[in-house]
Order: C-alpha cells, then structure tokens, then sequence
C-alpha cells in the first residue's frame, strides 16, 4: 500500500437496512469502512458528499437512488478534491446501490484522471455484494489498474478491521 492514498467514501446515515431491519444510524456503514482505512494507512479521507441531500426515509432513498441510475444522472459534489496528483493510490468506498455504487460516486470518478493510478474498491452491501460496481469503475476510470474490492457487510462493518487490513495488505 502506497503511503500516498486518498479514501474517497460515499455514506449515508440515518435510516438504513441492516440484517433484515430498518436501522436508523448516526453514521452510516461506509463511513465506518473508510474511518477503519485511514486509520489502518494514514491515508487522508475525502467524502463525496452531492449536493442534494438523499431522503432520510429508507424507502424514499431507495426510490431516489433508483432514479437516479435509471436516468444515468451525475449529482452535482459540495466539493472535490483540487488534484490526484499526489496519490498513488484511490481508496473508492460506497455502498451497494441497485447492484452498483451511487450515482455521486460516478460523478466524483468522471471529474478526474486515473491514469497510472491504482483504485480499490470497497463496497458495503446486505447481501448483494460487489454488484457490478468493479465493471463499472473500470469504464469510468480508463488507464486505472483497477484492483479485486472487498465487500463487507455493513451489519459487520464495525468488526471487519480485520478484513479490511487483510485486504489492504494483498
């Protein structure tokens, strides 16, 4: 692992499906993952964070998200980082949304050239894995060496340091 990382995350708190409930969460799951990263690899933490806040409400998030990919939409950031340049190495974690990574994430991904970079994708999920969000990140990142990413439960999310550091040292 390059000491040059950025983790770039996706999370949402608030209502959240988890081991078959709705959950209410002061931090969502992914933020956890990309907290347990920057710790395990001093690397610096970036959320991608739209704009346009997603409905606290699960199902009306859900039913937002699921808009969203079907028009292919780009939400607009609060921010983004002023350059790559400096990182060898992009950390993208997000959860598994409709089988692929939210919206936000492509936005943040199309903003930048990865050439020469490598990318690990993190992807927390209840149950549907990685999806098709590796497929997806390579076409969006052309000339990344994109790396096999780690799905980990969110349920688990808290008790995956392990996992996590496991992955990371591959």
């Amino acid at each position: 692992m390059s000491s040059k990382a950025l983790i770039a995350y996706f999370s949402r708190a608030g209502d959240n499906y988890v081991g078959g409930s709705i959950v209410n969460l002061p931090v969502g799951n992914t933020e956890v993952a990309a907290r347990i990263i920057a710790k395990l690899t001093g690397g610096e933490l970036f959320r991608i964070d739209p704009i346009k806040k997603y409905s606290n409400d699960y199902t009306t998030c859900t039913n937002e998200a699921q808009a969203e990919l079907r028009a292919d939409a780009r939400p607009e950031l609060t921010s983004y980082p002023e350059s790559l340049d400096t990182y060898d190495t992009v950390i993208v974690c997000y959860p598994n949304w409709w089988g692929t990574m939210p919206m936000p994430v492509c936005t943040f991904l199309e903003r930048f050239d990865f050439s020469g970079k490598t990318i690990l994708p993190l992807c927390t999920h209840e149950g549907s894995g990685m999806g098709r969000s590796e497929s997806d990140i390579k076409k969006l990142c052309l000339g990344a060496k994109v790396e096999r990413g780690l799905a980990i439960c969110g349920g688990s999310v808290k008790s995956a340091e392990n996992d996590i550091s496991s992955w990371l040292n591959k």
